[in-house]
């Protein structure tokens, strides 16, 4: 089984945080532009207002010192100074004449005494009203046929009339709405730029982990005398690449002396048990009686499955600890199969058993050779001893995605209710089992070893059905020759 990462770009952790660091800081961005926008509006609002209510003063004055046939006229250059001069670069609207500054003079009765500006001055008058005005402060006022409110200043006269001044905030918004859009523009321009910086770094950092992520799920899987890759910076990736290979240092010497220990565990053990059956073996062959034969072929079986017990549990305990040590090479498990079938089924045949092979075609599993073999033979062994005569068993094999699937199952009575949920489990077992619990327990733990899985369940109809899935073997992708043409 392959230990590659496969990586998505839009599911890599490179990209979430790349995604999440631009959106706050375009959030971070889009707020200061915001306050920058409010601090230049109120900028402009308060020159533009210090300035009309300064204007609004002089026009006042020269309104009250000017001869009335004069005044007209005056003030209407004035009016065109303010719109040229204080107002540059204003925009102009489809009206005719000045729409970005009014002056309007009204008597003590509301009487027009004097307008310049665009249309009668009729609106604008009504607009003021409504505004309720105070002295020396502008006010923004809405005047009907316009878009853009008019920010206003008024001054009473000694008369008791009013003055008053309005310039169009029509050009203060365009200079707002070109700052948004130079802003906005900058801003994707920054945060683009930001987001390459950060999924640049963040990839070239994550990729670092990734490859010591591959390494380390690769080690264990065939030795654990690789490391994972180290990095040339002093950062935390190049720590923690020193880290897992200090960690892994330790577990290759813990791993050692495990192994160094079943083995003088195993030698101590299989050396007087080798001795005493082949003393018994002698006295079998010295013994002139059969009663004296009986206890002694009884005492070597007992032998055997001692040797046998003591073999599996070794087994079992370095496989669940992971240090079980695997020899892998390309098996035919077609062929395992049926070699193992017709082992037995002269056994199963003595019993009144009936054992059938399902296949449809060769499946190539990555496995250890031996292992495997012990594998098929605890399951068939786990027939043979269980089953009643009568009962078949049915073997099949298939490939599903990746993994080999090999299948038995039975028409015998089942798992027991008792120990179905704990069939893995070392020394589990049915209460007429002749056996240890150690033949599935086996079998777990070897699939295990090879990155498979095995489950065990009763069959709709009765019957017992065991599930044992590993890995496929790789295929090399065949070339065809290429046919060249001699010239």
């Amino acid at each position: 089984m392959s230990s590659k990462i496969a990586e998505t770009p839009l599911r890599s952790a490179a990209w979430r945080i790349s995604l999440w660091a631009t959106l706050a800081f375009a959030f971070g961005t889009l707020l200061v532009f915001l306050m920058l926008n409010r601090f230049v509006a109120n900028d402009i609002q308060r020159r533009t207002d210090a300035w009309l209510t300064g204007e609004v003063e002089s026009l006042a004055e020269i309104s009250e010192h000017t001869p009335k046939d004069q005044r007209y006229a005056r003030i209407l250059s004035e009016a065109a100074e303010l719109a040229s001069k204080e107002v540059p670069n204003r925009t102009r609207s489809h009206t005719v004449g000045n729409d970005s500054v009014f002056f309007a003079e009204e008597a003590r009765d509301g009487a027009l005494l004097l307008w310049v500006g665009t249309g009668t001055g009729k609106a604008n008058l009504e607009a003021v009203h409504g505004a309720h005005l105070e002295p020396d402060t502008a006010t923004d006022v809405h005047i009907d046929g316009y878009k853009v409110p008019f920010r206003v200043a008024m001054v009473p006269t000694d008369e008791g009339g009013h003055i008053y001044l309005g310039v169009s905030q029509r050009d203060e918004r365009r200079v707002l709405e070109n700052l948004a859009w130079r802003f906005l523009a900058l801003g994707l321009v920054i945060v683009l730029i930001g987001f390459v910086i950060v999924f640049y770094t963040t990839r070239r950092m994550l990729t670092a982990v990734r490859e010591i992520t591959e390494a380390a799920s690769r080690i264990g899987q065939s030795d654990l005398s690789s490391r994972v890759p180290t990095v040339t910076s002093n950062d935390e990736v190049g720590q923690l690449a020193l880290t897992l290979n200090r960690m892994l240092d330790r577990i290759e010497n813990s791993m050692h002396q495990l192994h160094t220990i079943t083995n003088s565990l195993a030698h101590d053990l299989r050396s007087p048990l080798t001795a005493i059956r082949g003393k018994l073996e002698m006295s079998l062959s010295s013994a002139n009686s059969g009663e004296q034969m009986e206890p002694i072929v009884s005492a070597i079986d007992e032998l055997d499955r001692l040797s046998e017990f003591l073999n599996t549990s070794l087994d079992v305990a370095e496989a669940r600890a992971d240090a079980l040590r695997l020899s892998r090479s390309d098996v035919d498990m077609e062929e395992v199969l049926r070699a193992m079938i017709g082992l037995y089924e002269p056994s199963m045949s003595d019993k009144g058993l009936k054992i059938s092979l399902h296949n449809g075609e060769p499946v190539h599993v990555f496995v250890d050779p031996a292992l495997v073999h012990r594998l098929v033979a605890n399951l068939l062994d786990n027939e043979l001893r269980h089953l009643v005569a009568g009962s078949s068993v049915t073997v099949s094999l298939r490939s599903e995605d990746d993994a080999a699937v090999l299948t038995v199952e039975d028409d015998g009575s089942g798992f027991a209710k008792e120990i179905k949920d704990r069939l893995f489990e070392r020394g589990v077992k049915g209460q007429a089992s002749p056996g240890h619990g150690l033949g599935l327990a086996f079998v777990e733990a070897v699939a295990r070893a090879h990155g498979g899985s095995v489950t065990a369940a009763n069959g709709a109809n009765g019957g017992a059905r065991l599930e044992v899935r590993l890995p496929l073997a790789v295929q090399p992708v065949e070339v065809e020759p290429m046919m060249v043409s001699a010239d």
